[in-house]
């Protein structure tokens, strides 16, 4: 192939940032972003992302360091996840639901030049901040979102629109290098173990964004409602998918079904994402309230699936519900399965609840996904029942934990990313999730799902919430405990829910049992006193 190269007019390093530069100029005058009364064009989101990145150089944010957010899913977080990264630096969206030491505590991790506060969540970070100079670590530079209502500032803090107003529109954005470099830092959720640093990088950023349009079949100029938290994996991308296609971002400070509903309705929304609790909300809505929504809509949500009734009843509403699986370190969910109602046999619930079970086809830019033993690195076989570890590999997994270099290693060992779950290859391929293995229950030698038991107990009419852990017991090792919580103005004791799970299917009970390694008789060995309205009960 002589006379052929690289150079800079056939190679550019890959980044999100393109899409906003090529989104203001090809939907220029297009909605952007919707908010309340306040709506801005790709035009003006670029200029203000552009001053943003030029203010952060103002006020001393270098290329490759760090701004963190404390926010809620407002314009001014969506502008961050452009304005950081053309200014070079790097972004990390914290978990709102951070308490003071753990806020203050990943701050330490972090080191963030500034970080970005909307005033909702000023006295969390204040109180940050004194824990911080207890230890006498010096706070970042805080850069306040102020509300409608005046807002008086603490110390040394910048109002955000005040910042943008240091900007210049001819700010020369600093592309990246090379697209390997970090943009963004996203924390795990702690659900196993203290919360992770994940970094993210440009390339894998970009791919994955238009993994995604692949993935739903995203056409030019969507409508996104902005439900699932920005601070989850960059909103799962969508936030840089939404500048691809030239689309509308809508908004939320606070989700509930009427709001949902009514924005669907009002702005005409295509799609919007986020845990299953998106589901039961929109379920809860009274029936004199039920109405179909005027448009297809596609819901994407990724964790433990509610009850099947749950999804046929946000499926009356004429959504088109997809469950996605995956990770922080995947940039999110990484399959994907649409809950098609021709999936569901007439009469069959039990079938319905199976298919719901199996994860989809991973995305176009996931190069593979395997169950392997994690000793030998050898597949499992197609069996349904030999359990392996569930790993991936590919163009759109993270660089690596942040100042973790040993935890980094070993989640990719062997050349695949070690998801830490468990799951069996079924006789067609598909993958079914068993557990993470740090939740799994080993029961007189056997591996005890909780995922499985907790979706059959989740199946009772009052349960809302159901979470199975395991339980020290001196002759079998551990035995499965489940605590549930009842639905508003529901009774029942932890019996009655034995006795429901004694009852249910044969089918069910059976992948139970193989995956429990324990009788069908008696899925739960613990019982309590009655369970009371709406708590939490050990049974």
């Amino acid at each position: 192939m002589e006379g052929c190269f690289k150079c800079d007019a056939n190679f550019v390093p890959l980044s999100p940032i393109s899409f906003l530069e090529r989104a203001a100029f090809v939907y220029e005058k297009s909605p952007s972003i919707v908010y309340d009364d306040v709506t801005y064009t790709w035009k003006e989101t670029h200029d203000r992302c552009v001053k943003l990145a030029s203010a952060l150089s103002v006020i001393g944010v270098n290329p490759k360091e760090v701004v963190a957010t404390f926010a809620p899913n407002t314009p001014a977080h969506y502008e961050l996840h452009f304005g950081v990264p053309m200014a070079g630096a790097i972004i990390s969206t914290l978990d709102t639901s951070l308490d003071p030491p753990t806020l203050a505590t990943t701050l330490q991790q972090l080191e963030p030049q500034a970080i970005v506060v909307d005033h909702q969540y000023i006295q969390t970070v204040t109180e940050a901040f004194k824990l911080l100079s207890f230890e006498k670590t010096t706070p970042p530079r805080l850069v306040l979102i102020t509300g409608k209502n005046p807002t008086v500032l603490p110390p040394n803090t910048l109002d955000y629109n005040y910042l943008l107003s240091l900007g210049k529109e001819d700010f020369k954005i600093i592309h990246p290098n090379d697209e390997c470099d970090p943009i963004s830092i996203n924390f795990t959720s702690g659900s196993t173990g203290k919360p992770k640093g994940v970094v993210y990088s440009h390339r894998s950023t970009y791919l994955n964004s238009l993994a995604v349009i692949f993935r739903y079949d995203m056409k030019k100029m969507p409508v996104f409602l902005w439900t699932v938290d920005m601070f989850r994996c960059n909103g799962w991308c969508f936030m840089w998918v939404m500048a691809a296609l030239g689309g509308t971002n809508v908004c939320l400070r606070e989700v509930t079904a009427e709001v949902i509903f009514n924005s669907v309705v009002t702005h005409k929304v295509t799609h919007l994402c986020g845990s299953p609790t998106i589901l039961d909300k929109i379920a809860s809505l009274k029936i004199d309230k039920q109405r179909m929504v005027p448009t297809r809509v596609d819901v994407i949500v990724a964790g433990s699936l509610p009850s099947s009734e749950v999804i046929m009843e946000v499926e009356k509403f004429g959504f088109d519900i997809h469950h996605g699986y995956g990770m922080t370190e995947a940039l999110g969910p990484m399959t994907d399965t649409l809950l098609r109602k021709s999936d569901q046999k007439e009469d069959d619930t039990n079938e319905h609840v199976k298919i719901r079970c199996r994860e989809g086809t991973h995305n176009i830019l996931m190069e593979d996904v395997d169950v392997r033993d994690p000793n030998t690195m050898t597949s499992v076989p197609y069996d349904g029942n030999t359990i392996g570890e569930i790993m991936f590999r590919g163009n759109i997994l993270m660089l690596g934990y942040l100042k973790d270099m040993e935890r980094t290693q070993n989640a990719f060992r062997g050349g695949w990313y070690m998801t830490g779950d468990l799951g069996v290859r079924n006789l067609n391929g598909d993958i079914t999730l068993i557990d993470r293995k740090l939740d799994s229950i080993v029961t007189n030698g056997e591996i005890v799902s909780t995922i499985e038991i907790e979706r059959v107990i989740r199946a009772h009419p009052f349960v809302k919430e159901v979470a199975v852990v395991g339980k020290p017991d001196n002759v079998l090792g551990e035995t499965p405990c489940a605590f549930v919580k009842l639905k508003d103005d529901c009774c029942l004791s932890s019996r009655g829910i034995i006795e429901f799970c004694q009852e249910k299917p044969e089918e069910l009970m059976l992948d139970l049992g193989s995956f429990c390694g324990c009788s069908p008789s008696s899925p739960l060995m613990l019982s309590t006193p009655d369970v009371g309205f709406g708590s939490f009960e050990e049974i």
